[in-house]
């Protein structure tokens, strides 16, 4: 992937967003044809129009929630759960208006007055069967990882869930995308399909695979009525593309715009927001060279990222003191040294680095690590692909590392989650093949303790656990940048990446 160098010459940079422009048209291939205009009989703020998105991936489950493709729903705002996070991370009412627990239960009063968009109203047999359905999936939700429980209507407008263990957390779980409560006509059989079942102020009306979405306002919403129209989606994976778009007035808002992009476009039409998401290099502790704790200890000290974050980010982006990072400013406060192996000699061992292609910069970062680890004595290979076609073998422990972009409190606002996934041994996650008895221990404290500053400090403990053993290498913390047009009013900038376009967001 080509560069731009800091001092190249203005009229270069005119020419390459020319081309980026063509690129974006090519790509985009008219998917907003028609879109964008006013509809219904009201026009502009009483029908409004529609918004234009383009994102970054493309599905990779068929949009089912119990999927990543959950965070798609809720960043359409189509699917809901029963309770959302705050700014703080804080769990607040959604389709649930109040909670209470006593020891392993917890019982959540739902909202009145909720319909789907098939018009059937919200009960709490639907509740039962959504969150039944993702606590017996497999894999289960990552959210759910370690977690065994229960749901059980126990009135005309209550539900209880029960935990095999003392969950402080099950507010914020039942936060995660993951756990959207749909319509009965979304469960066949072993599938969910969410369109025309969710809650929220826009209904899915079609979606194309890999291509396109489509949704129209819902106009009997529990929360108001939406001043959009509708939203209608193209998937575009290049960054390039996706940043021409907004420049050439195809998109309203785009997706996770590229760092090498963001200087080609009008400052006041991107927003850069530190965002609880970590770069990280993580190695194979179960087979391969990095099986050796000495060797895993040669990669660390290899590692420079401030070239990464001053090359491949700009600058836009927050060198890593762990894996968690500014978006969490406690961290730093309660993290202490961690003493980690001595590094040993690779002596030339062979190595294959994989990454992929949908964030931009992961390929670049990769080619930079490569560079790192050959200095270091490393023989490096690199194996760069679309996400969707290498997630399985990386998961698979197939890669003796691998470069990843994480998001650390996706799921409950909590990073003992992220935690959890990634480096239990049980994780469904687990990239890195780890298996270590102090860190699983580590982990089980942090999730078991109450929400709270006991809470925080076991979380650093887990932490800190991980990273002696360096099965997992945080490189930076990145800064989500996001495109809006001019036009556009009120569409959510999420650290968390759950909010895009809201019951508020318009095009004036």
């Amino acid at each position: 992937m080509s560069r731009l160098p800091g001092n190249i010459p203005f009229v270069r940079r005119g020419l390459l967003a020319a081309v980026a422009v063509t690129t974006a048209s090519a790509l985009l291939g008219g998917c907003f044809a028609g879109s964008g205009s006013p509809t219904g009989e009201g026009g502009e703020g009483a029908d409004g129009e529609r918004i234009r998105v383009a994102m970054m991936q493309p599905p990779r489950s068929g949009l089912s929630p119990l999927s990543d493709d959950a965070f798609k729903l809720s960043r359409w705002s189509t699917a809901e759960t029963l309770v959302r996070l705050d700014r703080d991370g804080n769990a607040v009412p959604a389709l649930a208006t109040d909670w209470r627990q006593q020891g392993r239960t917890w019982t959540f009063t739902l909202r009145g007055g909720v319909t789907f968009h098939d018009g059937s109203p919200l009960t709490p047999a639907d509740v039962v069967r959504s969150l039944t359905a993702a606590a017996t999936a497999s894999p289960k939700p990552r959210i759910l990882d370690g977690v065994e429980l229960t749901v059980r209507a126990t009135g005309p407008r209550t539900v209880t869930v029960t935990t095999a263990q003392d969950d402080p957390l099950v507010p914020q779980r039942l936060s995660s995308p993951q756990l959207s409560i749909l319509a009965a006509k979304a469960y066949k059989g072993r599938t969910v399909d969410p369109v025309g079942a969710g809650t929220g102020p826009f209904v899915l009306v079609r979606a194309d695979g890999t291509a396109t979405a489509t949704l129209d306002r819902y106009d009997r919403y529990w929360g108001g009525r939406a001043k959009a129209a509708g939203i209608d989606v193209r998937y575009v994976p290049d960054g390039t593309a996706r940043a021409a778009a907004l420049r050439s007035g195809e998109a309203d808002i785009v997706e996770a715009v590229p760092v090498s992009q963001a200087g080609l476009l009008d400052r006041k039409l991107i927003t850069e927001v530190p965002m609880p998401r970590t770069n990280t290099l993580y190695l194979n502790t179960e087979r391969g060279p990095f099986r050796d704790p000495a060797l895993r200890a040669a990669a660390r000290e290899a590692v420079d990222a401030r070239t990464l974050v001053s090359g491949v980010y700009e600058g836009r982006a927050d060198l890593a003191g762990g894996l968690l990072g500014p978006a969490l400013p406690w961290a730093a406060k309660l993290r202490a040294p961690v003493r980690r192996a001595a590094p040993a000699d690779p002596k030339g061992a062979t190595i294959t680095i994989g990454t992929f292609t949908d964030r931009a910069e992961l390929p670049e970062v990769a080619q930079l690590l490569q560079q790192h680890l050959s200095k270091a004595g490393f023989t490096v290979k690199l194996d760069v692909r679309e996400y969707a076609h290498i997630e399985a073998d990386a998961l698979a422990g197939k890669f003796d590392a691998f470069v990843l972009s994480r998001a650390t409190v996706l799921d409950s606002g909590d990073p003992a989650a992220y935690l959890y996934s990634d480096f239990a041994g049980d994780g469904s996650f687990n990239i890195s093949q780890l298996a270590d008895p102090a860190v699983d221990s580590a982990l089980a404290a942090a999730s078991a303790t109450a929400v709270g500053d006991a809470r925080r400090r076991a979380v650093i403990a887990a932490e800190a656990a991980v990273l002696s053993t360096d099965a997992a290498v945080p490189l930076l913390h990145e800064r989500v940048i996001q495109g809006d047009a001019a036009r556009v009013v009120g569409a959510a900038h999420d650290p968390r990446e759950r909010e895009l376009v809201t019951v508020d967001t318009h095009v004036r």
